[in-house]
């Protein structure tokens, strides 16, 4: 009962006309980023955090949760009409719903998105109002060393599971903790990693790494990689669904839900995975198979719910434990740094009106999405008509007039460029942005917690393992490291075991000619893996 007198205290919060504006403002905004290809709600709440510092808090958040919905909305009609993806978790869609397009179904594609979209964001933000305070309650019951643990699980997960590599994972990673550390140390006041450089004293600020690695570094990485044919669109008129199309699609809706939730949740959980997984499941279940591939109207309804409703699963973690895992909760994080609010599991306890207001608006967001994209979606797509050269010329012009905002210095210009510079060399070489932003955002509060840590148990290491759930992490984190390893040996010997074993179940020996296949198959294997791996990073360096 408390929850719900909470939420509808937000709804009132929500529903003034000036949060209402925000709020449709945010969609439209976020709808436009997800259409545009390479602009990410990341990179869109990036850019918009310096014009943020006179709002007020919930109002601007209200925003950038709009944001955050429309940009998953967004994506889904490029890749219907265009065949090109916005956003990676509408890669899926893309695969179905252009090949409906195609067969002059571009309507019934678009409309299942849509409404595929509002029902699972509805759903999913309806557990996070059920969920989040749960998760805060236990959350609240924690020491210093659990939540230090929790805090180490989120950025090794999130640096091994993103990028080709563990290694550029885990290197993206340390420089974003480098870049955490630099400024005076706040128990010793010693200078750390300034260089002498008077500007760096006070830190990095949160607003300017994140326009510089999100806005500068991507908008360089476009700019070198611009292509000039333009996007031709298919005509289509008002999205629509016919009775069978709504048998078809709502089950679907439903499951895609259950897997994009709980995924949203976990650290580099992302949306991918549970829209791969959604697609998967209607395949198998679907009684149309032969269609999967040739426009399924599935395959679009179930990766579209899953890909929204894993927005609202990230949203709980942010909001229950101060964890962002993708970037756009990552610069919502800071965005509530910068205004001095302490995330984590005190934030419903001290800003309730700020977390139920914030809750309250996505669902009034999702139903402003239904409505604004079920008529404006072809227009939408006129929108990849803007010459790019423009588009990015405007970023970089907004995203330098931003920096400059945050402290009228012209020392933020410089460090602007120059982590500018470090974002588009995470993208040349493959470095994955997110562990750097996380490194920024977390390593000081991982650092708090070590700090608590170590001053409760006197300066003992044993203090990191002084609770029950902080070892039970610690070895989680130990078996994530360690299972790739683990499956990669058991999997070469079962390679090597099924080959001999075959000769021995045939002949009862194990005869030259065997030997001499599995040595072939070895090799073919590793060839393979090589050339893969070079294809890949070839891909990279074209794309």
């Amino acid at each position: 009962m408390d929850t719900l007198s909470l939420l509808m205290d937000g709804f009132a919060a929500a529903l003034t006309p000036v949060n209402l504006l925000f709020a449709l403002a945010g969609v439209i905004l976020g709808t436009a980023v997800g259409v545009l290809p390479g602009i990410g709600p990341a990179m869109a709440v990036a850019l918009l955090l310096p014009l943020t510092f006179g709002m007020e808090t919930s109002s601007a958040l209200i925003m950038f949760a709009g944001i955050y919905y429309g940009g998953m909305y967004g994506g889904s009609t490029t890749s219907i009409l265009l065949n090109t993806p916005g956003e990676s978790a509408t890669v899926i869609t893309a695969i179905e719903g252009h090949k409906m397009a195609k067969a002059g179904r571009a309507a019934q594609a678009l409309a299942t998105a849509a409404i595929g979209s509002f029902v699972a964001g509805t759903i999913g933000t309806a557990l996070l109002v059920t969920v989040a305070p749960i998760v805060v309650k236990f959350a609240v019951s924690l020491g210093a060393p659990s939540y230090f643990a929790i805090m180490v699980l989120a950025l090794v997960t999130v640096t091994a599971v993103l990028g080709s590599s563990k290694i550029r994972g885990f290197a993206a990673l340390g420089l974003g903790l480098a870049i955490g550390l630099v400024g005076m140390d706040p128990v010793s006041g010693q200078q750390r990693l300034t260089f002498g450089f008077a500007p760096l004293v006070d830190g990095l600020d949160i607003v300017v790494v994140a326009v510089a690695i999100f806005a500068i570094g991507e908008a360089l990485w476009i700019a070198a990689h611009l292509r000039s044919n333009p996007a031709r669109t298919i005509p289509v008129g008002a999205p629509w669904m016919g009775k069978e199309d709504w048998k078809r699609s709502w089950k679907p809706w439903l499951r895609g839900t259950a897997f994009g939730f709980p995924f949203g949740a976990l650290p580099a959980g992302g949306a991918e995975v549970p829209t791969f997984l959604s697609y998967v499941t209607e395949k198998k279940l679907s009684k149309h198979p032969e269609e999967f591939g040739h426009g399924a109207i599935e395959g679009v309804a179930g990766p579209e719910a899953a890909n929204n409703a894993s927005a609202a699963g990230t949203l709980t973690p942010m909001l229950a434990l101060g964890l962002p895992t993708n970037a756009t909760a990552a610069v919502m994080l800071a965005f509530l740094t910068m205004k001095g609010i302490q995330p984590g599991p005190l934030l419903f306890e001290n800003e309730p009106d700020l977390v139920w207001a914030l809750i309250a608006s996505l669902f009034i967001g999702n139903t402003l999405l239904l409505l604004i994209n079920l008529p404006l979606a072809p227009l939408w797509a006129k929108l990849l008509k803007i010459p790019r050269p423009y588009l990015y010329a405007g970023i970089l012009f907004f995203a330098t007039l931003g920096a400059f905002s945050v402290n009228m210095q012209v020392a933020d210009l410089w460090l602007l460029l120059i982590i500018g510079l470090l974002g588009f060399a995470l993208r040349r070489f493959g470095l994955p942005v997110l562990p750097l932003i996380l490194g920024v955002i977390i390593g000081p509060m991982a650092e708090e917690q070590l700090r608590k840590t170590f001053q409760l148990s006197a300066g003992s290491v044993n203090g990191l393992w002084g609770e029950p759930l902080a070892v039970g992490i610690y070895i989680l984190i130990a078996v994530l490291l360690l299972l790739p390893v683990l499956i990669s040996v058991i999997r070469r010997a079962r390679g090597k075991d099924s080959i001999l074993t075959a000769g021995l179940s045939e002949g009862g020996e194990i005869t030259e000619d065997e030997v001499e296949q599995f040595d072939a198959a070895t090799a073919a294997k590793h060839k393979a893996e090589g050339k893969h791996g070079r294809s890949a990073g070839t891909e990279r360096d074209e794309s």
